[in-house]
């Protein structure tokens, strides 16, 4: 494991290690990716029964430890709370037994799921007899970074089980205490199906030093993918000497067109804002053309008010807003904020090509819907920008791996390379080139 400077955001300077303070956390971190990796060849050789009779058990073993974890859990969201962690992050936070069996059944749902291991990408004989094959192959050793999320613990360890990898799961200070339980709850469940349970693995204990050697501990982990806050993950974007799969924020626009159906748009910005505030897939930004903004805004922003929303408005969508409705001045902070609260920032444009010119600006990448019933405007607004997921007539909130069908997700992707959007099975594997010969040798 190599060194590299690391910056100290707060969420990793904030956190306080478990272990003794004499402990030599690098030669921790690294015996923790070793036996990952051992793990790791185990998994691979594994059949899908074996995988799928693993993940039914580790979600039975939630359901049986239900109210384990959530004594556990209370102990985090209590400390959260007195450290003044905002309601959004409380509920992210929270577990519930409910919330714990529908954990469980998502586990489920990726037990039925096609095993992507194994999968032929590509193929064919060449001129000269030899057999090409790409196969889908595990990554390996997948280390996760992310923020007061418990869910995500068993998200990752579902995900990695099933795609053929191990997982190094590095969840913060703000539920420490969920994820010891989870953790150990999943590994019991993996041993009693002959599986070890070094494939779901916890640093927490180390505090921010371990999750600096997890970004410095190249070539024991594959891939490390970041999840949470914008400071979180461009730390470990640009500090990382592992190879990282950038999850973004989600700073989401939906757009109301000129051609429109007034009502079903009124309830897609109202679903995309209110239906969960604290989430990367909810919408931030609303921006409505100006020759719909006279009809669509009124009764827009008088069921976003209904519903408890802030606006942040300019001048002209500020105009129409009905009585009773909070608006505030909008700034160029508010086009950049990812808000995660019951605020939305909202604009009026001249037209299809604003619209386009703002999103380009502001957006972070992640989602963005248009309402419209003009098909010429709906593939302008597909073909000219460039996020990872593009709506046309429904709302951001469908931007999540379940709802693509791709059963849990691990993140996010806003980048290019490799993964983009949703991350499922797929990819969370990589591939290699088998080539099968008769005495083939090259002249």
């Amino acid at each position: 494991m190599t060194d590299t400077p690391v910056l100290e955001p707060a969420h990793l300077v904030a956190d306080t290690p478990t272990v003794p303070l004499d402990t030599d956390v690098r030669a921790a971190v690294e015996s923790t990716a070793r036996a990952a990796k051992t793990a790791s060849r185990v998994l691979a050789t594994a059949t899908r029964a074996t995988k799928d009779a693993a993940l039914s058990a580790m979600a039975d073993a939630l359901v049986a430890s239900s109210e384990r974890i959530v004594a556990a859990n209370a102990e985090d969201v209590e400390r959260g709370r007195a450290n003044g962690l905002k309601e959004s992050l409380l509920d992210r936070l929270t577990l519930t037994a409910e919330r714990i069996a529908a954990i469980a059944d998502a586990l489920r749902e990726l037990a039925a799921l096609p095993d992507p291991v194994g999968e032929v990408v590509r193929g064919s004989t060449l001129p000269n007899g030899l057999v090409m094959r790409q196969v889908r192959v595990p990554m390996g050793v997948v280390g996760m970074i992310y923020e007061a999320r418990p869910n995500v613990t068993v998200d990752a360890a579902g995900l990695a089980l099933k795609s053929g990898n191990a997982v190094i799961l590095r969840g913060g200070s703000a539920a420490a205490s969920s994820n010891a339980v989870i953790v150990a709850v999943l590994g019991e469940a993996l041993e009693s199906q002959g599986l070890p349970a070094a494939l779901v693995q916890s640093i927490d204990a180390h505090g921010r030093a371990g999750a600096v050697e997890l970004m410095r501990a190249r070539g024991l982990v594959d891939v490390l993918v970041p999840r949470g806050g914008a400071d979180l993950i461009q730390t470990v974007v640009r500090e990382s000497l592992v190879p990282v799969i950038e999850t973004g924020v989600g700073n989401c626009h939906v757009y109301v067109d000129a051609d429109v159906d007034v009502a079903q748009a009124v309830s897609i910005v109202l679903n995309s804002k209110t239906q969960r505030t604290g989430v990367c897939n909810a919408a931030e930004t609303l921006l409505v053309h100006r020759a719909a903004a006279d009809v669509f805004l009124p009764a827009a922003l008088a069921a976003l008010g209904e519903a408890g929303v802030r606006i942040h408005a300019d001048a002209a969508a500020a105009a129409l807003s009905p009585d009773g409705v909070e608006v505030v001045p909008a700034t160029d902070e508010d086009w950049a904020t990812e808000y995660l609260s019951l605020d939305l920032a909202v604009r009026v444009v001249d037209d299809l090509d604003a619209a386009i010119e703002h999103i380009g600006r502001w957006s972070s990448g992640h989602t963005e819907a248009i309402c419209t019933t003009n098909l010429r405007a709906a593939e302008r607004f597909t073909r000219e920008i460039d996020s990872a997921a593009l709506i046309v007539n429904a709302s951001t909130r469908f931007t999540d791996g379940g709802e693509f069908g791709l059963g849990a997700e691990i993140g996010i992707s806003t980048q290019k390379l490799h993964a983009r959007g949703p991350m499922g099975l797929g990819e969370l594997t990589t591939t290699t080139w088998i080539v099968v010969g008769d005495g083939h040798v090259r002249g």
